[in-house]
């Protein structure tokens, strides 16, 4: 199944993910230091219910439950995520061994379970020195961002074979940066500009330094949509959601410039001081592999004062700076975030994005859904068929994909654990494994069984 640091596409491998503020807790153990959502979490408002990442899933002191658990499951991988704060608490310089040691003790555990270990480098966990220096927006973080890359490699790259320099930058950009949804809660259409082209710019950095020191698993994970337009009075708006949401990064990493329709709504990108010469040539070329997280197909109808707008994106045209005339409107059914159901829009972003960037081999490192688990066996474990439905459903549009030619090599379901779901607290539940609040018992849904007997079944 494995070819070097990549599955080999024979069949397809399958995996299941976590990130780190999601699900370690203990954000003041062992010198880790604040990040930006510890910040933008302590603020009233942000967070639906209140919480924060404090002690999440605890899975910081309860490391060989999650082992134990993705034994059990028979996963190929695990992606998980580490946290920049616990290994250099200010963004830049003195290492905290502690934070390292959990990490090893992870990876290591992972290995003697047959499972390979596929590192995030960064999950939106920014130290919050670095947000108060300016954040993404400003250039340095992406120096400080590969000076950390490189740490991190020299520790874990004897080990760790598979790399994603950052997850979803579109929301660390967009909803960060511009609707503030999202930690640090700014809201600025032109920082949101400066901070994804740093964020490519870290990425371009890192996997530079990465490959130079060896490693040749190095990718990068985008949550991708499909842009589907509902008219074709709709056809322009369409063009800007694709160009904001999924070209601003697949056009630098494959062609190594920004499209003129992004230019025309991005001031920032046209900024000599912002993209500087060899910026753009570093991202090129720079991928080994491609991250795809898929949640839901953007439908995108022309606005309507009068109409409004409802459900899951269509709350967030403030993430999308210059878009102005568009709505999105989800069909149902729906999942508890309001996402459209549709398993044929990962078919087609696969199918899509393959032709985007030929020959890049693709992984599916997100997919999953939050439903209200509230139905019970006799031994009081969740029973959660619409869960199963909507895996199964989206591995088989994973598998029509790979026979219409996308080079697609993995599937990762999110998530492992029920856990800290960033704006929505502990109110959405996307995990195969429940955690009971109290005690943080894992217990397996039926869904976990379902995901383990899929995978135990594949040859």
């Amino acid at each position: 199944m494995m070819s070097g640091h990549l599955p080999d596409g024979k069949v397809l491998a399958y995996g299941t993910a976590t990130a780190s503020y999601q699900v370690e807790g203990s954000t003041n153990a062992d010198g880790r230091g604040p990040s930006i959502w510890d910040t933008f979490a302590a603020k009233p408002g942000t967070i639906v219910d209140g919480s924060d990442g404090s002690v999440a899933c605890g899975s910081y002191e309860r490391l060989d439950d999650d082992l134990a658990l993705l034994g059990e499951l028979g996963v190929a991988f695990y992606r998980f995520s580490i946290a920049w704060p616990r290994i250099q608490p200010d963004g830049q310089g003195r290492i905290e061994p502690r934070g390292f040691d959990y990490y090893d003790r992870l990876v290591d555990g992972l290995l003697d379970r047959g499972v390979a270990p596929m590192a995030t480098l960064y999950h939106w966990d920014l130290p919050q020195p670095l947000e108060d220096a300016g954040g993404w927006p400003a250039r340095d973080t992406a120096l400080r961002f590969a000076d950390y890359a490189t740490t991190v490699h020299e520790r874990l790259g004897d080990r760790v074979q598979l790399w994603a320099t950052l997850n979803e930058p579109w929301c660390s950009a967009f909803l960060g940066y511009a609707a503030g949804k999202h930690a640090p809660g700014r809201e600025d259409g032109d920082a949101a500009y400066r901070a994804a082209h740093h964020l490519l710019l870290g990425h371009g950095l890192a996997a530079k330094r990465l490959h130079e020191s060896g490693a040749e698993g190095v990718g990068i994970v985008l949550n991708l949509t499909p842009v589907w337009p509902e008219t074709d009075e709709a056809n322009g708006a369409a063009r800007v959601v694709d160009a904001i949401h999924n070209r601003v990064w697949l056009d630098p990493l494959v062609h190594g410039r920004y499209a003129d329709d992004l230019l025309d709504l991005a001031a920032p990108l046209r900024d000599d001081d912002v993209v500087r010469d060899g910026d753009l040539a570093t991202v090129a070329g720079s991928l080994d592999w491609l991250g795809v997280n898929y949640y839901t197909p953007a439908r995108v109808a022309v606005a309507d004062p009068d109409a409004g707008d409802e459900g899951g994106l269509g709350q967030m045209t403030q993430a999308y700076p210059g878009l102005a005339d568009a709505a999105f409107r989800p069909r149902a059914p729906r999942t508890e975030m309001g996402w459209e159901i549709e398993p044929a829009g990962l078919e087609d972003l696969l199918v899509q994005t393959a032709g985007r960037v030929p020959g890049v081999p693709l992984l599916v490192t997100e997919n999953g859904a939050a439903f209200g688990d509230d139905e019970r066996d006799a031994d009081g474990a969740i029973v959660d068929p619409d869960r199963i439905d909507y895996l199964d459903t989206h591995i088989a549009a994973v598998e029509r994909a790979r026979q219409g030619g996308a080079d697609v090599r993995a599937y990762i379901a999110w998530t492992l654990l029920d856990n800290f779901e960033w704006a929505e607290g502990y109110t959405k539940k996307f995990g195969l494994v429940e955690v009971d609040p109290e005690t943080l018992r894992r217990i397996p849904k039926a869904s976990y069984r379902w995901y383990a007997d899929h995978i135990r079944a594949t040859p």
